[in-house]
């Protein structure tokens, strides 16, 4: 379909249980240009990022080797959230996931909220993600932070307007470089601990786990306010349901991507946690330092700092890139729905959504001059606002899950393909909780900063929805595009 088609009004979103589409094209307008390689890659990528190579360092400092045992739980928890979200994706697989499915079973006012906090969230995920890249390339050369900025910024942008093959293709390699760091890791210090070379094969030993201060050397309580840097570690990886409406077969290979996520956390979190914390006590990792450079260097494997520069290098990139791809997405979405700007709704002639993308890599790059000019605290309320705007779509999709079952069970919709076994219990046990991770969040006093903006930002969008009912209440009113239930 193309932007004058859209234009002209002639929208359909799919039916409810419906592939919303033929091979080629999907019933949004996009261009079914995912494959099966690529949506898995972008399932793994999904689910590792700077919270595990960067942020982890904090967390092992607050739990020690418990924050394996947290690492497992919040895992469990994701695998949940994101079996409720393949049997909504197998009941109607869309591109705005999130707030369409908000929309139809929690009302209109939650999809306006849910498409708008998500958008906002990957706005200002990219803005720190491409900062965090221009800043890691002054490990290698001495040029101005602002300049790598831009230009990773216009490269993120034109990929993203070229094709969705080949956002695919990017995100692909970003993914495969990721998960090569880690397997990498984990297999020397396999060979640390069984065969003993490197600087730490005689003091490497399983045995650390709970010689130095027990496994939970800092008591449960430590543990529990790990949990916000755990669940940080994990957003990002409900993205694989912004691609439903621009996958070649949704049906067949979103539930086996989804499928994966219980093995990817046991390999990318607990396993390399459980290797890392082996070869080096857990008393000797710092807050703002990578565990991975520090077991390299305590290995004595000087190189791994610069491999892992790398590494997360790329981890920023396959963000940003993210970021480009999903807003753009969640601002049609809004827009086809009523609840955005309607020149968001426009395409290329490749299926791509031009204005929406343009528009956040703007903000974007404005982000970037605000962090370069005023790198303070003010900026940094802006950031933190990432976990609790990213938590929130995590709990509009259980919800929306917990209703559309109640719906389907009593046979008023279609069943899904791919129903998420334990539901609701498992739906209400993830639901409570986050909302225990955000309690935690209102304790601690370096993660409460989180919770600051979300006030204002409800009431700006409460605001904005009361504009838009007084404008246009069919449209504010009306709660889904694929006709009611």
């Amino acid at each position: 379909m193309t932007s004058a088609q859209v234009d002209e009004g002639q929208v359909d979103k799919g039916q409810p249980g419906g592939n919303a589409g033929d091979a080629g094209t999907s019933g949004e307008g996009y261009q079914r240009g995912l494959g099966a390689r690529q949506i898995q890659m972008i399932a793994i990528g999904g689910a590792i990022g700077t919270g595990l190579f960067l942020g982890a360092g904090k967390a092992i400092d607050r739990a020690g080797p418990s924050l394996i045992l947290a690492y497992v739980v919040a895992g469990l928890v994701i695998f949940f959230i994101m079996r409720a979200l393949g049997e909504l994706l197998m009941y109607r697989p869309v591109s705005g996931s999130f707030s369409e499915y908000a929309r139809e079973f929690i009302g209109p006012f939650f999809g306006f909220v849910t498409g708008w906090t998500y958008w906002l969230f990957w706005v200002v995920t990219g803005i720190t993600e491409v900062t965090a890249a221009a800043t890691y390339m002054t490990y290698w050369w001495n040029i101005p932070q602002w300049l790598s900025a831009l230009v990773f910024t216009v490269i993120l942008y034109g990929a993203n307007l070229i094709s969705v093959k080949l956002f695919g293709e990017l995100e692909f390699w970003f993914s495969m470089v990721k998960v090569t760091a880690i397997i990498g890791m984990i297999l020397i210090c396999a060979g640390v601990l069984t065969v003993g070379f490197s600087d730490a094969g005689d003091t490497a030993t399983v045995s650390n786990l709970w010689n130095d201060g027990g496994f939970f050397p800092n008591g449960i309580t430590g543990t529990l306010m790990t949990l916000q840097i755990v669940m940080f570690a994990f957003l990002a990886v409900e993205l694989v349901g912004v691609t439903a409406g621009e996958s070649k077969d949704p049906k067949t290979v979103l539930p086996k991507a989804i499928n994966t996520v219980p093995w990817r956390i046991a390999v990318f979190y607990v396993g390399a946690l459980i290797m890392i914390l082996s070869v080096v006590p857990w008393s000797t990792f710092k807050p703002g330092v990578s565990p991975f450079v520090k077991a390299f260097e305590e290995m004595g494997l000087g190189v791994g700092a610069a491999i892992v520069n790398f590494v997360v290098l790329t981890a920023a990139l396959s963000s940003c890139n993210s970021g480009m791809y999903s807003t753009g997405r969640m601002l049609r979405d809004l827009a086809l729905n009523g609840q955005g700007p309607r020149a968001f709704t426009k395409l290329t002639k490749n299926g791509l959504p031009l204005v929406g993308t343009t528009f956040s890599a703007a903000l974007m790059l404005v982000g970037v001059w605000i962090n370069y000019q005023w790198p303070g605290e003010a900026f940094n309320y802006v950031v933190s606002f990432a976990t609790i705007s990213g938590m929130w779509a995590w709990i509009m999709i259980l919800i929306s899950q917990i209703r559309y079952r109640r719906m389907a069970d009593a046979g008023m919709l279609p069943q899904s393909s791919f129903k998420a076994p334990g539901a609701p219990y498992t739906s209400w046990f993830a639901l409570c909780f986050i909302g225990m991770v955000i309690v935690m969040m209102a304790i601690d006093k370096d993660a409460r900063i989180s919770l600051y903006c979300a006030p204002l930002w409800a009431l700006i969008l409460f605001v904005s929805y009361r504009v838009l009912q007084a404008r246009n209440p069919e449209q504010a009113g009306k709660k889904t595009t694929s006709g009611s239930h």
